[in-house]
């Protein structure tokens, strides 16, 4: 006899999701379906770049998975979820709707999450502080064509490692965090967001953009970025007590894949 395993989702105060880049190859979208299953939140945060408008412009790529994903977070606003959605770059025709609520789904330019101990956490996508973002768009989207190459051999490189059994690995994280400019420049931009934050007088700032998750202390300011699901597949979770983590669902989906789903049931008689 056998027995499915079966477990209930994970439940957070809040989730911080970023830089989905739906209409894209290279959205994960199969693994945020999974996140999204396996974890609810009071307050769910869409920090920008969650449909990738740059995109969908040039062609059009729309798999059904991507409506799912839609349709999801749709209907976790409906059972209750305060969802929040913060326009970035990729999505930017979505500010001239900033302050009006579609389907539960309330769009803003920016927005402050207070912690359950009264920290206040700036929530911004962070393309402001992006200069080649802010002053030279053709350069911005020059670089989004390449980078939409490296995603494109990062898919035949994963689809090589799913063969011989191995779990998914970022090549273009991987590159993109060996090359000396890229480093700097998410130094800097980490330094300027930080600095925001500091002179809006709140406790920390949420964030997005540049598709690398990370929590640290920028001179007293609680800096989060939670990531994007075309690389690192991360998220920002904040648990009832205020305890903010960055959750690595590529790496979690890989351990449970690992693990044996049928498990053997003891017999009645033993």
């Amino acid at each position: 006899m056998t027995v499915i395993v079966r477990h209930q989702p994970a439940r957070h105060r809040a989730i911080f999701l970023s830089d989905i880049h739906l209409g894209t190859r290279g959205c994960q979208a199969e693994l945020l379906l999974d996140f999204l299953k396996r974890n609810e939140s009071e307050y769910l945060y869409l920090v920008g770049d969650i449909v990738d408008g740059w995109r969908l412009k040039r062609w059009w790529y729309w798999p059904q998975a991507h409506s799912d994903v839609v349709q999801k977070i749709m209907r976790k606003a409906r059972k209750g979820t305060t969802v929040i959605y913060v326009p970035g770059n990729h999505d930017e025709a979505a500010r001239q709707y900033c302050q009006l609520t579609f389907g539960e789904v309330r769009v803003q330019e920016e927005a402050i999450h207070v912690t359950p101990e009264g920290r206040k956490l700036l929530v911004i996508h962070g393309d402001q502080f992006d200069g080649i973002v802010r002053y030279a768009r053709w350069l911005a989207i020059l670089g989004d064509w390449a980078y939409t190459i490296a995603l494109r051999l990062n898919t035949l490189f994963n689809w090589a490692r799913r063969r011989l059994g191995l779990p998914y690995w970022s090549l273009s994280a991987y590159l993109k965090h060996r090359v000396k400019n890229a480093v700097q420049f998410i130094n800097n931009y980490e330094q300027a967001v930080a600095g925001e934050a500091r002179r809006r007088g709140v406790d920390g700032v949420v964030c997005g953009h540049i598709h690398h998750a990370e929590m640290r202390t920028i001179d007293g300011i609680l800096y989060c970025n939670d990531g994007d699901w075309v690389e690192s597949c991360t998220a920002l979770v904040e648990d009832f007590e205020g305890r903010l983590r960055i959750v690595r669902w590529a790496e979690e989906y890989a351990r449970r894949r690992a693990v044996p789903r049928l498990v053997p049931a003891r017999l009645a008689a033993e």
